[in-house]
């Protein structure tokens, strides 16, 4: 599939036309339009972009329903987008942007790290000319910063999130009641004290249905909350350090001594035990409100209780990139500005649950009604993404962080696993310290 030509300079009606980074010297400069450089308006052609998305699952109609309004509204641009699965386009994108091949937009996976790879073999473009605070450019001060930090590769921008997800604390509070308790836990002491005080082993309830596997990870925030980590920003080990050793010695005896959770639970289990009333409690993204309702389960959405290194939460995130190889940079940039203002993320949440990227939407009033959705965007500015930036991340969550979990929440000695984990992901991240 080759990318569809315009035939002219970009000249839509309130759009800048932006020079693209590496364009050649024909192009207008920034902020200026065609009509400036020739003295008489260019014709108005329709630009028509291809977007490919992994959006497959229950949420697509929110992403589409996007693509939709800004078709509607920008009749000079118009956005075709191609939903495929992410193992598609892991397979077919590498290859289609490194021959300038369409599509013109992106989210090449739902791994925010392999930003990284295509800047390095240049087939992403680099969005600094685009930012600003202007209604038609990229307001990267405004978006959440844990995901801007992850798409910036040697001081350039070369995405903008597709999404944002933090996790919160769902809770039961029926299972609440029942035990005598008032109010979800607002201190990692009262968390632990609650997930001990909920469990009720003899008929089956646990005070917190925690995953380990095939799921968004549950046991970082664990472990960030007093001050433990994984890896460190310079690449090397922390999981061995005291604090992250102390964390996880007493989340995997309240594990296996307390029975707070079943030892080895999926995402998906742990979801199952939380919509059945078997667990007080589940740290969850947005996209589980729905099924929770579905199931009738009275619950609340609070926010992760704050441990000694202060408030906490762990943030995912999908690059949404253009290709290098675009012949349409500046209207792929002004969807990418659109796709991150107010009016378009205000609708996405509405529609999916999901936060806005922006962490400037607190206050809106359509969001505030929302408790669901404004109860997951307060947490964006103290969110953390999972091992952003290093070198084979999914080999270290996949070979190493994973398996320690489960060895440690079925008695292994926390300190020597920990000490062994160490080493195994220094050798994966390259570290030399």
């Amino acid at each position: 599939m080759k990318f569809r030509r315009s035939g002219a300079a970009l000249a839509a009606a309130g759009i800048l036309a932006l020079a693209a980074c590496g364009s050649g010297g024909d192009n207008p400069a920034p902020g200026a339009s065609s009509s400036d450089q020739t003295g008489s308006s260019a014709p108005e052609q329709t630009v028509e972009l291809t977007l490919w998305t992994g959006f497959t699952g229950g949420d697509r109609s929110a992403y589409e329903g996007l693509v939709k309004t800004f078709n509607d509204s920008h009749p000079s641009i118009q956005v075709t987008m191609n939903v495929q699965p992410w193992d598609s386009i892991a397979q077919t994108l590498p290859a289609a942007w490194g021959t300038g091949q369409a599509p013109d937009l992106a989210t090449p996976n739902f791994d925010p790290n392999v930003v990284a790879e295509y800047v390095k073999n240049g087939s992403a473009l680099a969005l600094d000319p685009y930012a600003g605070s202007a209604a038609d450019q990229i307001d990267t001060v405004n978006l959440a910063p844990a995901a801007i930090k992850v798409f910036t590769v040697d001081g350039s921008l070369y995405a903008v999130p597709a999404n944002v997800a933090t996790l919160q604390l769902y809770y039961n509070k029926d299972l609440f009641a029942a035990a005598g308790i008032s109010d979800p836990p607002a201190t990692a002491d009262e968390f632990r004290a609650d997930a001990v005080a909920l469990t009720d082993a003899a008929n089956g309830v646990y005070g917190l249905a925690l995953a380990d596997h095939e799921t968004i990870q549950m046991w970082p925030v664990l472990q960030w909350m007093d001050g433990g980590d994984i890896v460190g920003e310079d690449n090397c080990a922390l999981i061995d350090s005291d604090a992250s050793v102390a964390g996880l010695n007493q989340w995997a005896d309240l594990v296996l001594n307390e029975q707070i959770s079943p030892v080895g639970l999926t995402g998906a289990e742990a979801d199952s035990l939380f919509a059945a009333g078997k667990a007080a409690m589940e740290i969850n993204g947005p996209w589980a409100a729905g099924s929770y309702t579905e199931a009738g389960v009275n619950f609340g959405v609070a926010s992760i209780p704050v441990g000694s290194a202060g408030p906490v939460t762990l943030a995912s995130t999908v690059p949404l990139m253009i290709g290098n190889g675009t012949e349409n940079p500046d209207a792929a940039a002004a969807f990418l500005a659109w796709w991150t203002g107010k009016d378009a993320q205000r609708q996405f949440a509405l529609a999916s649950g999901f936060p806005p990227v922006r962490t400037d939407m607190a206050d809106d009033p359509e969001l505030a009604a929302n408790a669901v959705v404004q109860s997951f965007a307060s947490a964006l500015p103290d969110a953390r993404l999972y091992l952003p930036g290093v070198p084979n991340a999914t080999k270290v969550d996949s070979d190493v962080y994973v398996p320690l979990i489960g060895e440690i929440t079925r008695g292994a000695d926390v300190a020597s696993k920990a000490a062994d984990a160490a080493k195994a992901i220094n050798a994966l991240t390259g570290c030399q310290g």
